[in-house]
């Protein structure tokens, strides 16, 4: 059962949580562009993590989808209630406005009919498929305005199919977007899928274990540097897996930006905009969790797990109270900060 009730007491929430939907994949499913893109994606895992990742998400498949499952494993992580967003897999950044937009239409309300299943414990996340800056703000305002969605979960950077630049965070036709996030009160929740690195990273799983963080430090530094955060100081931005690389070494940052003109292009210095930012406590071991509380504040860390994949935790309360022993900073983690984003349930509190 629940561990929070009714008399104010805060529940326990996981603000990563992934769902995959049988319906976006068919969608996307035997399209030549996705045979390329997939062919990518290998590459950069190498042929021997891609076999392993493939036998893991025919493992995981049923806690992606059966929700009784999730709810069992939520209870055994003492785990209240979940913010659910789409495995990464489907996000389908290849394809094109008109099949993005479907991807999207189909994304969010597949979050949501999944959510409406236990409406008690689960709250989600669309998708905004930043490749296309339109169809991304549409998305947004689709998944928050028609669906019911917090917000939407974005990757960290989107690859051009047909050879050109990489649409990055700090892309100008990306300010609708953003301001409309501010509008909506709406969260955005940055989970990279690929490393620009590509095949550099293709052993011994390098693709996730390194390229996931790097993917983190050069896109909130994109939206740093290029004063995103400025022009939008009320954006409510959450990183997965602790925001990478960049909290514990931000310093450098602010090196660069006091001795190097080209890199002064925001008004403060770049450690400043950490405690704007949200992340989660995806980082695996306890003293990177105690070092990113000190780097951006306890107001601003969420309890994540990365249900139900393997670079996850089954026990994130635990790792919590292990790192964080003072019992007011711990419970703003586990559930008091995702409250105050209005990362909660529609039904909460139960009953």
């Amino acid at each position: 059962m629940p561990s929070g009730t009714s008399n104010g007491v805060c529940p326990t929430v996981d603000v990563h949580a992934h769902v995959w939907l049988p319906e976006v994949h068919a969608l996307a499913d035997g399209r030549p562009a996705l045979v390329a893109y997939e062919e990518l994606e290998r590459a950069r895992l190498g042929p021997e993590s891609a076999r392993v990742s493939a036998r893991r998400f025919d493992e995981s498949r049923e806690r992606l989808t059966d929700l009784g499952a999730r709810a069992a494993a939520m209870s055994a992580a003492g785990v209240d209630a979940q913010v659910v967003s789409v495995a990464p897999h489907l996000y389908h950044p290849w394809a094109g406005p008109s099949l993005a937009w479907a991807i999207a239409q189909a994304t969010n309300e597949g979050v949501a009919t999944h959510c409406a299943g236990l409406p008690e414990r689960l709250c989600g996340l669309g998708v905004a498929p930043i490749r296309h800056p339109e169809v991304a703000l549409a998305a947004l305002e689709d998944a928050v305005v028609r669906c019911g969605l917090r917000g939407v979960e974005i990757t960290s950077h989107a690859t051009d199919p047909g050879g050109g630049p990489p649409t990055e965070l700090s892309d100008p036709r990306l300010e609708p977007l953003w301001r409309r996030a501010e509008e909506l009160d709406a969260v955005i929740f940055l989970h990279p899928w690929g490393c620009s690195l590509d095949a550099r990273l293709d052993r011994w799983y390098l693709s996730n274990s390194v390229g996931q963080p790097v993917e983190h430090a050069v896109a909130l530094s994109h939206l740093i540097f290029s004063g995103v955060l400025d022009r939008h100081p009320a954006l409510r931005f959450v990183a997965a897996h602790g925001g990478g690389y960049l909290p514990a070494f931000a310093g450098r940052l602010d090196h660069a930006w006091l001795v190097r003109p080209e890199a002064r292009t925001c008004r403060h210095l770049p450690s400043c905009y950490l405690r704007r930012l949200y992340y989660d406590t995806v980082v695996h071991a306890p003293e990177a969790l105690v070092a990113l509380v000190r780097a951006v504040g306890v107001g601003r860390v969420l309890l994540g797990s990365d249900y139900p994949f393997d670079m996850g935790v089954e026990d994130p309360v635990r790792r919590v109270h292990e790192a964080v022993p003072d019992p007011v900073a711990a419970n703003a983690i586990r559930g008091g900060n995702a409250a105050d984003l209005s990362l909660l349930p529609a039904t909460w509190p139960p009953g």
